[in-house]
């Protein structure tokens, strides 16, 4: 028997911040393969949605296994950029505290993923960078796994801050995000 696609926590969500996370699958055209745009979203695709071919979550940005949709998030250009590193499949604690509160130490290649991202967002359509940064506050405000929750949450404050933006709060985004029409209108003046 077949089941939803979406990781059991997501179905708890408003249906606007599924919605969300939804539209942040799709990469953006006309980037090469390599591109630290599809490295990210190979991550939002993993922190949310079941692989199919294994039909398990896996959050770990390391692991082998999910095909080229949800598979590993990290190219020869990534580690290039962030130097050899071995075994990374072992380095995501997964169910371990943080040492440090940007996960830095824990996600090298991820986080040179991030930096080449925002070193290359005059690329990308500025519409798909929204969607990232929207899937990237979702995530860091409600994954239940605080490693991964804590990693998107660093990574929507660089965004926000690269894009010289006020900070949107939990509360402000569940108020705009929360199946409210009227919340919704109001956030959109």
């Amino acid at each position: 028997m077949n089941r939803s696609v979406l990781q059991d926590w997501v179905c708890e969500l408003p249906f606007m911040q599924q919605s969300v996370l939804i539209t942040a699958c799709r990469g953006p055209d006309g980037l090469p393969k390599n591109h630290a745009a599809k490295v990210i979203g190979k991550y939002v695709r993993r922190c949310f949605l079941i692989r199919a071919f294994e039909k398990d979550e896996c959050c770990n940005p390391y692991a082998p296994g999910g095909g080229s949709f949800t598979g590993p998030c990290t190219n020869a250009k990534i580690i290039e950029v962030g130097g050899v590193v071995t075994n990374t499949h072992r380095m995501w604690p997964h169910h371990t505290a943080l040492s440090s509160p940007l996960c830095c130490e824990k996600t090298p290649l991820l986080d040179v993923a991030l930096g080449l991202y925002l070193d290359a967002v005059d690329d990308m359509p500025h519409h798909f960078q929204t969607h990232i940064m929207h899937a990237a506050q979702i995530l860091g405000a409600c994954h239940p796994d605080k490693n991964v929750s804590d990693w998107w949450q660093h990574c929507y404050l660089r965004i926000v801050n690269d894009m010289h933006l006020n900070i949107e709060s939990i509360e402000q985004m569940n108020k705009r995000l929360g199946d409210n029409e009227a919340n919704w209108r109001a956030a959109e003046l």
